[in-house]
Formats: structure tokens, sequence, C-alpha cells
């Protein structure tokens, strides 16, 4: 695949998983009562007004966070407006410290339990880890490893989408109970999102394009 492709079809994820998500909070289950019920083993009751306005956030900020990424990998914002790709450079870095600090208050109350809990935990420190990696390269003007690291953080944006597209295969297709397939799911694609990533640099993908 082209890197001008490669660059089309992350876009076009991006806005899939976008409106995934919307339609997923704001019209399939608008309350979450669904959502919830199937929660078990929580070692405490689920504050729902709280937990709905801290689930809001998290998807405002990972909209945004799809959003800016995609938009910071086009070569052309990068060659002539160098002060824009900076300026949405730190809206993405904000917004991903957004969502790490909305899921750490989200994990808890994971569907699945502790293993599933700390899984997000896990995922968010190895997500922070690799955001940062990059922030830090770019400050030292190394471009090449710094579009390397923020295509595995970028990767990280779509772990909704990968949760629910491995879903449909496990839930759907196996036929296995929901929580028992929402744990598979999130330990399926973690791994799988960072495995792509890699494919993608190796590919050649770390150049953008547009």
């Amino acid at each position: 695949m082209s890197r001008k492709r490669l660059y089309q079809a992350v876009a076009a994820l991006a806005v899939v998983s976008i409106v995934w998500a919307l339609l997923n909070r704001y019209v399939s289950d608008p309350g979450a009562a669904e959502f919830l019920a199937r929660k078990s083993g929580l070692r405490r009751a689920v504050h729902v007004p709280a937990w709905l306005t801290m689930l809001d956030v998290h998807i405002l900020f990972a909209s945004v966070a799809l959003l800016a990424g995609a938009v910071n990998f086009s070569n052309r914002l990068l060659r002539q407006y160098r002060s824009v790709h900076r300026l949405n450079g730190y809206v993405y870095l904000l917004s991903v410290l957004a969502v790490l600090l909305t899921s750490g208050y989200l994990a808890p109350y994971a569907t699945g339990g502790k293993a599933v809990s700390v899984m997000f935990n896990l995922w968010n420190i190895v997500w922070f880890a690799a955001t940062l990696t990059a922030f830090v390269y770019i400050k030292r003007k190394k471009i090449a490893e710094h579009r390397r690291w923020m295509m595995r953080s970028y990767a990280f944006c779509f772990t909704n989408l990968a949760i629910h597209l491995f879903m449909l295969l496990f839930a759907d297709g196996l036929g296995l109970e929901y929580e028992t397939a929402y744990s598979y799911s999130v330990m399926a694609a973690m791994p799988s999102l960072l495995l792509t990533a890699e494919a993608a640099i190796r590919a050649g993908g770390a150049g953008g394009h547009a």
C-alpha cells in the first residue's frame, strides 16, 4: 500500500471510530443502561451521573486526539504550516493526557473485572510512555524518531474501535458470553494495535502523506 493510501485509510478509520463511539454513546444506549447492566464483580457501586460525565469527557478528548493525530500526519501541513502542525501537536498531547486521566477513573468499573481494569491501566502507562517519547524526540529535533513514536502513540487512539471489532468476532461470531467476549476483546485489541503500528512503520508509513 502506498503512503498516500495508508494515510487516507487511517484518516477514514479515525472518522469511523469517532462516529461509532458517538452512535454507541448517544443513539444505541444513551443512558448506558444496557452497558452498565452487564458489569459484574465491581468492588464499588457505579455513581452513574459522574460515570456518564467522565465518559463524555473521555469520548470528547479521544475524538479530538483522533482528529488531531490524523491531521498532523499530513506532510503538506508540516511543509506549509509548521506553526499549525506544532500547535496541533500540543492539542493532541493535551487530549491524550485528558483521555488517560478519565480512563483512570473509568478503569476500575471496567466490564470483566480486575483483569480488564489492570489491562486498561497498563495500556494507559504504555500510551503515556509512547506519547512522551514522541514529544521528547521532537524537542531534540529528531524528526524520524518522533514520527515513528507518534505512530505508536496514535495507534492507541483506536482502542475503542478495535475492541468493538473484536467483540463482533468473540460475541457475535463465536457466541461467547458478553463479559467473556469483552475481556478477550480488550486483551486482543491492545497488542494488535501495537503490532499494526509496527507493521505500518516497517512499511514506510512513518513518512506520512497528503
